[in-house]
């Protein structure tokens, strides 16, 4: 908290597309689209007239005993988007949320099986999956960690594939290794599909996570494919999954961050007909007994529509041609001996820094300041995650202001 003094807080006052305006006037683009989840722009017209309108005709209502037409829409549609593999929907309100969600339903699935034995879980090396209780168990980023270590539960951690190691089969030993040894007493494998966000952005092959499904599943262990970052077109695809198989889903998928286009707070966990079925009873004590306050918000249903909107009229390929944009622009640094590791997943490019100096991401977030660019380095890990409103002439601009911010911090 000390360090505010030397890196204030920006006071914004507003936001336009993909930029940013400070109480100056002062213009930065969001190059990590405040933290990953605006994905359409700021202020987007369509979402701020649905949200307005849903506003007026339905605020909120529980939805213990009711329900409401945003919601049941929005479920029907994405369920659909896994041809109804995945179709059972339980809404949260943000990506932490999400993920105690998806592991209490594991556990308890397990459980209702007669696996009661199965009350573990696994994650990768180097994995964030969130920092509420249950969410930092199943995360592997010190860091976020250590302050909390004595309340958080015992998880196996398995070597993560890294595109930078070239270490898939490595990987998938470990993990087949630790399925054969303790595969009984793990309900879950939680997993980021084809980027570890988090952690430093470490990308991995659809190949990779085909062979992953085939594992967990021999050995009885659910699958969660955690797409609260990489979701939502970031990767190239509404599902991450999506590039893995459209018929061979994992168990359970999660979405967040972008589902309302960075407007207001909404998760999702997408079930298998397997987990809720376990549930299905007329004895109440047998059923998944976890709600939310604000659980299916009516307004944020309405937004996560529009986005949706957006993907039916085509927005996939608008994304494919942004993402070209993107590696042309940054193709320049290549060659530059600073730079290492330079990968790009749909929208999400990322490389580190050689010999990063004291305070390295700090002092480029503020040399990105300069530059009119917010841009938030994880250690020596540069990334872009912007929204889709690249243009050819945007993505130079990108470019030639991370040039700038390199330039001014290297030594």
């Amino acid at each position: 908290m000390a360090r505010l003094q030397s890196c204030p807080p920006l006071a914004i006052q507003s936001g336009h597309d993909g930029w940013l305006y400070d109480d100056t006037g002062r213009r930065y683009f969001d190059s990590v689209s405040s933290w990953w989840v605006n994905i359409l722009g700021h202020t987007n017209k369509r979402i701020t007239d649905a949200i307005v309108e849903q506003a007026n005709r339905l605020s909120h209502v529980m939805l213990g005993g009711c329900t409401h037409e945003p919601a049941v829409e929005l479920s029907e549609r994405l369920a659909a988007r896994t041809s109804n593999n995945l179709g059972h929907v339980f809404f949260a309100s943000d990506g932490s949320s999400a993920v105690e969600i998806a592991l209490k339903q594991c556990f308890h699935s397990k459980a209702a099986q007669g696996e009661g034995s199965r009350n573990r879980f696994a994650c990768l090396k180097n994995s964030y999956h969130g920092e509420t209780i249950g969410a930092l168990s199943v995360t592997d980023v010190p860091l976020f960690q250590n302050s909390y270590r004595a309340l958080l539960n015992d998880t196996y951690i398995v070597e993560a594939p890294d595109s930078r190691k070239e270490n898939e089969d490595v990987a998938l030993e470990a993990l087949r290794t630790l399925l054969e040894s303790h595969g009984n007493e793990i309900a879950a494998l939680t997993i980021e599909p084809r980027v570890q966000c988090g952690g430093g952005m470490t990308m991995h092959s659809p190949e990779y996570l085909r062979r992953v499904r085939q594992i967990t599943r021999d050995h009885g262990v659910y699958l969660i494919a955690d797409e609260i970052a990489v979701g939502c077109g970031r990767t190239g695809t509404f599902f991450a999954w999506e590039q893995v198989s459209k018929t061979d889903w994992p168990d359970i998928i999660l979405l967040s961050k972008g589902i309302t286009g960075g407007n207001l707070p909404l998760s999702i966990v997408l079930s298998s007909d397997e987990i809720f079925d376990s549930f299905l009873s007329d004895d109440f004590t047998k059923g998944f007994l976890h709600s939310h306050s604000y659980t299916g918000n009516p307004i944020a249903c309405a937004a996560a529509n529009v986005v949706l909107d957006h993907f039916d009229e085509g927005l996939t390929s608008d994304i494919a041609e942004q993402a070209k944009h993107l590696a042309n622009a940054f193709s320049r640094f290549h060659d530059d001996p600073r730079v290492l590791n330079m990968r790009q997943c749909g929208m999400i490019l990322a490389f580190e820094i050689k010999n990063p100096s004291d305070h390295f991401a700090e002092r480029f977030h503020m040399r990105g300041r300069e530059h009119e660019i917010l841009t938030r380095p994880i250690g020596n890990t540069v990334y872009l995650i912007p929204p889709y409103v690249l243009s050819e002439e945007l993505a130079e601009f990108l470019a030639d202001a991370i040039a700038f911010c390199i330039d001014d911090v290297s030594d």
